[in-house]
Formats: C-alpha cells, structure tokens, sequence
C-alpha cells in the first residue's frame, strides 16, 4: 500500500527540520543501540509498522541480538536488559502514552540516576523525536515493503 502523500516532497522544508532533529539527538552522545531500541519499542506502542521494521533492521546491522529485539515487548518479563535499559524502556512507554497521565517523579529520577541529567535528556528527546516520525509515518500511511 502506497503512502497517500510524502512528507518529504509536501513540505521539504520542515520534513528537512525533523532529519536534522534526528541526527542532532544521534550526535548528542546517546549509545546507538539504546537509541534503536527506544525507537523499536515506541514504534511498537504506537503500532507503526513502517519504523518498526526499520529499526528492527537498523538494530541488527548495528548488532544488536534478535532475542533481545523479540524481547523488546515484554521487557518487564525479561532478563535481557540492563536496570538502565529498563529505566529508559519505562520512560520511552511513559511518555508515548503521555496523554491522561504525568510522568511519575520516582521515574524522571531513576533515568537520572542511571544517565545523569544529560543522558536523561538525551533519552527523552530520542522519544520525542522517535514518536514524531511514528505519527508523521503513520499519518502519512507509510508501509514497510513486503
């Protein structure tokens, strides 16, 4: 299914915008294969296939084991994580699913302690940022290839 328009060719300008936002919250310094599974796992909360698979495929390239990607979903339940994984797992569901809820204290506080006030910011705004592709990916009806 083809997309009903492309963001890129509509508005250039401030699709051009969002690129480089990508790319600035990839310099900031966050680990590569934290990003990726941030932005697997808000793709998945948010049911976009389009970056799902895409990241999925990023995550593998970059190495990252494909229990741990097929894990991703039930990473309460599972052991293949970090406490600092887990903390950012926790925070990337709290703030994709933002709306009629606050983001607890005790968990703004246990990002910070496992990646200090700036690691935390990186964290946050790779959500930010992975959750405005998803509804742009979604709105436009973007679709991975079969």
């Amino acid at each position: 299914m083809e997309s009903r328009f492309r963001m890129e060719h509509t508005l250039p300008s401030v699709y051009k915008k969002m690129i480089e936002l990508d790319a600035a919250v990839a310099g900031t310094g966050i680990d590569p294969a934290l990003l990726e599974l941030i932005k697997i796992y808000a793709s998945q909360l948010n049911g976009c296939a389009f970056c799902v698979d895409m990241h999925t495929r990023d995550a593998r390239e970059s190495g990252e084991q494909e229990r741990r990607i097929y894990h991703l979903s039930v990473w309460r339940e599972s052991p293949l994580f970090t406490p600092a994984e887990r903390a950012a797992l926790e925070m990337t569901e709290a703030l994709t699913l933002v709306a009629g809820r606050h983001i607890p204290d005790t968990l703004r506080k246990e990002v910070i302690r496992h990646f200090g006030a700036e690691g935390a910011a990186q964290v946050m705004m790779a959500i930010v940022t992975i959750n405005a592709w998803n509804r742009i990916a979604i709105g436009t009806g973007k679709r991975p290839e079969a």
